[in-house]
């Protein structure tokens, strides 16, 4: 190995030591999970499924105290949840933006995994913009693949670049696959942590039907000139929901929210959010082989609700 190759590597290590001696004393673990402390007065993010359920919340810092938290506020839709511990002037880690993030960068986790506290792996920004579907069944958009390896306990941790700023929030991994991991990009993790200290939830809209994905008819597609060959089907209407009230019955095909194209249940999902609240929009469908236009006024997202 040439002198330039051992002064790249050591320039590599020290980079990396000097971002986990800065960031370390902000992560914590939590209920067999991790987080990270994000203000000094103990607002700490983490997963939604590191929380859920949980009877109480127990953080242990990177100083070992053991101190009880409370839960500020829990999106299962994003995977993210924002608790809170009193525990003085606490080290915090700074959001970066996710959107200066470019693939190939260093990218480092850093993590609790089977209860390993503050365990680091190093990789790379493998791809942005991956799609992954939450625990609650809803994709979530705008994530961040990485080959820094992450396992069981990681879940809630940081994964930071370099400059010592939080570009995600480790999330997932496929397995059995080897090097597939992601987190949620930084700033949805910075505007849902607003919004959950704020309201305590994400508020969102509904309209209270289970539908599925399906192809559409070639020549219904031709006929009626529709920009996709995929719908919703509507599979059931909730009783006294927006949908009921607009008219959609069982069997309807979703093609259009508000004038946008809805080729699947997913962009049902991307076009209800929180100021579609009580708001009239449009809602086109086929019904057998006519087109049609229905007026519907979503409602606010409950908790027991369907997403859609």
């Amino acid at each position: 190995m040439s002198l330039s190759d051992t002064a790249l590597l050591d320039a590599y290590s020290d980079s990396v030591v000097r971002t986990v001696e800065a960031i370390s004393p902000a992560v914590v673990k939590i209920n067999g999970g991790s987080g990270f402390v994000f203000t000094p007065d103990g607002l700490i993010l983490t997963n939604s499924h590191v929380v859920s359920g949980a009877s109480h919340l127990d953080v242990t810092l990177d100083d070992g105290r053991a101190l009880r938290a409370d839960l500020v506020g829990d999106d299962p839709y994003t995977d993210l949840a924002v608790v809170r511990v009193d525990g003085g002037a606490l080290p915090c880690a700074a959001f970066g933006d996710s959107r200066a993030v470019r693939v190939g960068q260093i990218a480092i986790a850093i993590g609790n995994p089977f209860g390993f506290q503050c365990t680091v792996t190093t990789g790379v920004v493998s791809a942005l913009g991956r799609s992954l579907r939450s625990r609650s069944g809803r994709l979530m958009d705008d994530i961040i693949q990485t080959d820094a390896a992450l396992n069981p306990g990681n879940s809630g941790g940081p994964l930071v670049t370099t400059r010592g700023e939080v570009i995600g929030v480790n999330t997932a991994t496929i397995l059995p696959a080897q090097g597939l991991c992601f987190a949620i990009a930084s700033n949805t993790a910075r505007f849902v942590a607003s919004r959950l200290i704020r309201d305590g939830c994400i508020r969102r809209s509904y309209i209270g039907v289970a539908g599925q994905n399906v192809p559409v008819h070639r020549r219904l597609v031709r006929a009626h000139r529709l920009p996709n060959d995929t719908a919703v089907l509507v599979i059931s209407v909730e009783a006294a929901s927006p949908g009921e009230a607009a008219g959609l019955h069982d069997g309807d095909l979703i093609v259009a929210f508000d004038g946008r194209p809805v080729g699947g249940v997913d962009d049902l999902h991307r076009a209800l959010t929180d100021d579609r609240i009580a708001a009239p929009a449009g809602l086109t469908i086929l019904r057998g082989v006519e087109l049609r236009e229905l007026t519907i006024v979503p409602a606010e997202l409950r908790k027991d609700a369907p997403a859609r």
